[in-house]
């Protein structure tokens, strides 16, 4: 759904990469109208009392099975919770990636309710379920709420929840096939492009790493006997003119330093550990960036 403020202002940078309790409200709320609607029935049923047919659903079997597969989540869900000894309650909002896996639990288990055949007796209408219907209304209020609130995050339609990457990344990696002739090389950047869109930072750094694993194989895809001339008809391959090889080979050397000094292709001590989620978007831009000229330009 697009605001008139969308319109007019433009949409939020979707920049932010926590669940805020404003935002875990808003999920919270619209929980709980899937289970007063029904839609939470379609997989854990309220039953007519006669047997005749489902009418809404049954929030015990609901909380056994979330709490079963879900972990970091209370049940009722919780807004707001007491500070130790104290009875003043803040805003609350779980860890974010429990939060997903609850919007993803819930995706997989609801669908549209529609209403059918009034029993008068028990005064309540039995449904049935549309589950497309029920999907893409559930994605779209989703993905407005993350929206509106700089999230850079999206359900997409196999009810997963993917990060966001940066705008100028983000269409490359959604649909980068890679063929690269090598089918190990072809699985690395595979992993990595799957793993970089991944919710978790821990995955991400892991994508971060992966590639420059890649980046070292790539040096060798034309010689696998002879890494330095291999790298050496890359590059020239790519650069097409004096000036523009020289700036690829310090790029390439720069890269390769990047992956000996910080905690990516070796574990020493002495190695600086990347742990800001936006130093990981940098670095894995910039030698994504490189690897996709070399390939194209091979």
């Amino acid at each position: 759904m697009e605001y008139f403020s969308d319109k007019v202002r433009g949409h939020r940078p979707r920049t932010e990469e926590s669940i805020t309790p404003t935002v875990w409200g808003g999920i919270v709320a619209f929980i709980q109208s899937l289970i007063q609607t029904g839609a939470l029935g379609y997989q854990f049923p309220e039953l007519c009392p006669n047997g005749a047919g489902k009418i809404g659903t049954d929030q015990g079997a609901l909380s056994m099975a979330l709490q079963a597969e879900i972990s970091g989540i209370d049940w009722p869900l919780q807004t707001q919770k007491s500070e130790t000894d104290s009875w003043e309650t803040k805003p609350f909002a779980p860890n974010t990636l429990s939060v997903f896996d609850l919007v993803e639990f819930c995706y997989k288990n609801s669908a549209k309710p529609i209403q059918g055949y009034y029993h008068s007796h028990f005064q309540h209408h039995h449904i049935t379920f549309n589950v497309q219907a029920g999907r893409e209304e559930f994605r779209e209020r989703i993905n407005t709420l993350f929206s509106r609130n700089g999230l850079a995050y999206e359900l997409n339609i196999n009810g997963s929840i993917v990060r966001l990457a940066p705008p100028v990344l983000q269409e490359t990696l959604i649909d980068a096939i890679f063929r690269t002739g090598d089918d190990t090389l072809d699985q690395m950047l595979e992993e990595t492009r799957r793993k970089f869109l991944n919710p978790d930072v821990s995955l991400r750094r892991e994508a971060v790493e992966r590639l420059w694993d890649a980046w070292e194989r790539i040096k060798t895809l034309d010689r696998p006997d002879n890494k330095k001339l291999s790298i050496e008809l890359l590059l020239n391959n790519a650069a097409r003119g004096p000036e523009a090889l020289q700036l690829l080979e310090d790029e390439a050397k720069k890269l390769t330093d990047i992956g000996n000094s910080f905690h990516i292709r070796h574990s020493e001590i002495a190695q600086t550990r990347i742990s800001d989620s936006d130093h990981l978007d940098y670095l894995f831009h910039r030698l994504f960036c490189m690897i996709l000229l070399l390939l194209r330009k091979r």
